[in-house]
């Protein structure tokens, strides 16, 4: 008689809703194989949030990140049934509001005795026809500073600000998200791979993730913007398998190697478990942990690249704080200290917040994975 052999877990997860299967002195596993792994999650949650914790400055960035996702999910409720229902006025790639400002003329520069409501005649011809001392000029401004109607005062195109700093942190989580995403399952799957299989294969691959390495990232970025339309998620996909394909897989396949030779992965084997099974039921969950620390750092890396490509004007994207930036930049404002700091301050501020948030979660979940910084 032949008998079919089979996974223990396979085992396990076809016994019949309600029953068990004892395994000694009357003790039986539960009837439900992911109420087990559902408890056992949970259980390695509290432990490590209880490690996170104690982190201040990993707490300090999960503050961070949140405050940015209540703005992300805030902005279309402001839209539909809050202050910036006026498409015409707050769209923020479309929006037009220039607030107006009575100036009284005077004969020359040196009669103004208050700039903000008086001006000399020669250079009201600039704004307004055929003026003379006495006369009243009417000017619309833009860029105009922070006011009740707009919070954070309007861009050289007349747009709101705060919109635009809302509207693109969407565009910030979108790709941050989704460069995360590729880069945890290009670098585990390659780093899995690499490290179970060894010989030709894990040269070839770890031969690539050195020339990835090599690679400069920015300009790779700047030629292929030239050369193809790229928008938010296509940039996305391109960091997520550029740092996938790079460090990230090294140093997964090093945990990869670590876990290869532990005792259960020869229990699993004998058992009967093939190659698949042993790297996707076994290598690649042990892995994960690490995968989801350096999926923060990607993510803090996909938001600085996206500002600095945003700011030279090659991606195909309507708003993103880089091209708030970009704007401000092609007005002639970038060099105007803080005259005119709502079009420099809170978009950079932005970028630089949100990518050290995301840092800061990575260096407390870094002490969460590796018990040697958690004992020093």
């Amino acid at each position: 008689m032949v008998v079919e052999e089979k996974d223990p877990v396979d085992v396990l997860t076809e016994l019949p809703e309600g029953e068990g299967i004892t395994i000694g002195a009357g003790e039986q596993l539960p009837e439900s194989l992911w109420k087990v792994r559902l408890r056992l999650f949970w259980k390695s949650f509290k432990r490590n949030w209880t490690l996170f914790k104690e982190n201040k400055i990993g707490l300090a960035g999960l503050a961070v990140i949140a405050l940015f996702a209540l703005m992300a999910l805030s902005y279309p409720v402001m839209r539909s049934a809050g202050p910036w229902q006026n498409d015409a006025v707050y769209n923020p790639v479309i929006g037009y509001d220039a607030p107006r400002a009575e100036f009284e003329i005077v004969a020359t520069e040196a009669d103004v005795v208050d700039p903000t409501t008086q001006m000399d005649a020669n250079k009201a011809q600039l704004w307004c026809f055929r003026v003379v001392a006495g006369d009243t000029c009417v000017i619309p401004q833009q860029p105009a500073p922070p006011g009740s109607d707009h919070w954070l005062g309007t861009d050289p195109l007349g747009r709101d600000i705060a919109s635009q700093l809302a509207f693109s942190t969407r565009a910030a989580f979108l790709l941050g998200l989704i460069a995360a995403v590729v880069t945890v399952g290009v670098a585990t799957t390659i780093g899995s791979i690499a490290a179970f299989y060894g010989g030709w294969l894990d040269n070839f691959l770890m031969r690539v993730a050195d020339l990835v390495l090599l690679l400069p990232l920015i300009p790779i970025l700047i030629v292929m913007s030239g050369l193809w339309q790229i928008n938010l998620p296509i940039l996305g996909v391109l960091i997520g398998i550029l740092s996938g394909f790079g460090g990230t897989a090294i140093v997964l396949k090093s945990q990869a190697l670590s876990i290869k030779v532990k005792p259960f992965i020869d229990a699993a084997r004998v058992s009967g478990g093939s190659n698949w099974h042993l790297i996707s039921k076994h290598i690649i969950p042990n892995v994960l942990p690490l995968s989801f620390l350096y999926m923060m750092f990607t993510v803090t890396e996909a938001v600085s690249l996206e500002a600095t490509l945003s700011f030279f004007g090659l991606l195909n994207i309507d708003m993103s704080w880089g091209i708030m930036l970009n704007t401000a930049q092609s007005q002639g404002y970038l060099r105007s200290g803080l005259e005119f700091w709502w079009l420099l301050i809170p978009a950079g501020v932005a970028v630089t917040l949100l990518a050290a948030g995301f840092f800061f979660v990575g260096r407390a979940m870094d002490e969460v994975v590796n018990p040697r910084l958690r004992a020093r």
